[in-house]
């Protein structure tokens, strides 16, 4: 309770916390569905009490404002509930990649040191190897409610013993929520925090620019949504804190397995989801060629080549990029497009797998090195900068890689982009990925998506490795369908080189056939390992 300050009269003024996106869906629409794989289904009316349940058992088990939660699991309604709890008791969330090695996790908790772990049985050997280094004052919860660790809480029973009346405190709105790591390519992860107010800001980004959508996109409360981006990775995309404020059906499909996603987009009436171009494929490969149409998916994370995107396209997806990444909490862009309004014969797709236009509430722009801004003319390149009022702050007890980070006022993405006229931006390359060959940039992302419209191409990689003439040449590493033909794949570019959407020097010298792709632990192509593993002639 507040009091009117005595002097002028006048409330102070209220703060934005993660509570206020989960109390009123839970007012207006109680008895909307949460639903876990094959196994549970509650109204929202029940996820507001089972929040309560979940802060009151943490809270009896020690944990109190300002510590750390840390939480393993795969995409379920406790993961959704962890969301909420523990922000909203003035704790901070910390989402743990589950797919980092021992030394990795054991790094991410050194630096956080949380008071409980909340961990599922998978990650019981995970668990048992970090003991060895590390101690949780407040115990372990398993999660669900069985395994092998000895000692630890079942949560279930934690929360069937707890009180639904939990008195949640009223926290500044600076309070920091969540904390997570950074998982590129190069170095130790990188420990990034948001606090309330940022989320809930990015919150509601997310909704005026889906909901705004009149066709193409939309996102609302007649959609059922379903996430097949983990939740460890930058909150989902934030897209649950979306779906629970709007009160739409959420279905949590734990592990992912193919059959299980598409039966249970089947089933339960899924109308948006998010991914990486990796899973998509997946998704689209899996036997059955079930019609998807009315399927809205955003990709993100990689590159979406054309190929991938026809092919989701004609099982009826309504498929289109976004753009963002952990700093950015995440969203900077999304390709939207105004279907109506396009000239008959216009490139749909083309604009799809575009990074797309900025959201609402983002300033964002391409400089060059001065930080001066480039021509949106769809040809000048800069690295793509930008502001927002959700951005990380910087990276926790890394004071030289944030100065970094937001050199000029501007936090550094580390994409080479362009944007046309209209504003749409198109990630060009990574600026450690970029190929420099004879005093001529060459954008592997542009020769990626041409090589995967071969039919031969299922995926590919290009990457620059030494050359002693021209400084860098590119390499292009193909999974392929069967044989690969380098001579057809030259000609193949070759054709693109004389319709002028390519540069001759951009036609690799060598290619050759992989099984599979070096990934990082978010799915990623690790191009840091494949030059590492190709940089000698072979």
């Amino acid at each position: 309770m507040h009091d009117t300050d005595p002097e002028t009269g006048l409330m102070p003024q209220q703060n934005l916390l993660i509570g206020q996106l989960l109390f009123s869906p839970a007012r207006y629409d109680p008895d909307q569905e949460i639903v876990y794989r094959d196994d549970l289904r509650f109204t929202y009316r029940e996820l507001r009490a089972r929040v309560q349940r979940l802060a009151d058992g943490l809270a009896g088990l020690g944990v109190r404002p300002g510590d750390t939660v840390t939480v393993m699991d795969w995409d379920s309604h406790r993961y959704l509930e962890c969301f909420f709890a523990v922000p909203m008791m003035g704790a901070t969330l910390q989402t743990v990649n589950v797919r980092l090695s021992v030394d990795q996790i054991l790094f991410t908790l050194t630096q956080t040191r949380p008071a409980l772990l909340m961990v599922h049985p998978d990650f019981a050997e995970v668990v048992t190897a970090l003991a060895e280094h590390i101690a949780f004052p407040c115990g372990i919860v398993m999660l669900p409610d069985d395994g092998p660790i000895d000692g630890a809480i079942c949560y279930e029973p934690l929360l069937a013993r707890a009180s639904d009346r939990y008195d949640f405190p009223e926290l500044p709105e600076t309070t920091t929520a969540t904390t997570f790591h950074t998982t590129g390519t190069t170095g130790q992860p990188k420990q990034v925090f948001y606090s309330h107010r940022q989320i809930v800001l990015h919150t509601l980004s997310l909704i005026a620019t889906y909901a705004t959508k009149t066709d193409q996109g939309r996102f609302d409360q007649s959609d059922v949504y379903m996430p097949i981006t983990p939740m460890f990775h930058v909150h989902a995309w934030g897209v649950p804190f979306m779906a629970t404020a709007l009160g739409v059906k959420q279905v949590y499909p734990g592990r992912y397995e193919p059959d299980r996603l598409l039966a249970l987009q089947q089933r339960e009436g899924v109308t948006f989801s998010h991914c990486v171009p990796t899973i998509l494929q997946m998704l689209l490969a899996a036997p059955g060629g079930a019609d998807l149409t009315g399927w809205k998916i955003v990709v993100g994370g990689a590159v979406l080549t054309r190929s991938l995107a026809e092919q989701a396209q004609a099982r009826g997806i309504d498929i289109f990029c976004g753009y963002g990444m952990s700093e950015t909490c995440p969203l900077l862009l999304i390709a939207h497009v105004d279907t109506q309004s396009l000239p008959e014969g216009a490139d749909d797709i083309g604009l799809r797998i575009l990074a797309g236009r900025p959201a609402i509430l983002t300033d964002v722009r391409i400089v060059d090195e001065a930080m001066q801004d480039v021509p949106a003319d769809g040809v000048s390149r800069g690295e793509l900068v930008a502001r927002a009022p959700w951005l990380t702050r910087g990276y926790m007890n890394n004071p030289e890689a944030s100065r970094a980070l937001w050199q000029g006022g501007y936090l550094h993405t580390g994409d080479i982009a362009t944007a046309t006229p209209d504003r749409y931006v198109k990630i060009v390359d990574r600026l450690k990925d970029v190929i420099k060959t004879g005093g001529e940039w060459v954008s592997s992302v542009d020769v990626e998506d041409l090589l995967t419209r071969h039919a031969s191409v299922t995926e590919c990689a290009v990457i620059g490795v030494a050359d002693a003439k021209w400084g860098e040449r590119p390499l292009a590493l193909i999974v392929a369908n069967g044989a690969i033909d380098s001579a057809e794949l030259s000609r193949h570019l070759q054709g693109f080189v004389d319709q002028g959407k390519l540069s001759r020097f951009a036609i690799p010298d060598r290619f050759i056939a992989v099984e599979a792709l070096d990934r990082t632990s978010v799915g990623k192509i690790d191009k840091k390992r494949l030059r590492e593993k190709y940089a000698a002639p072979k």
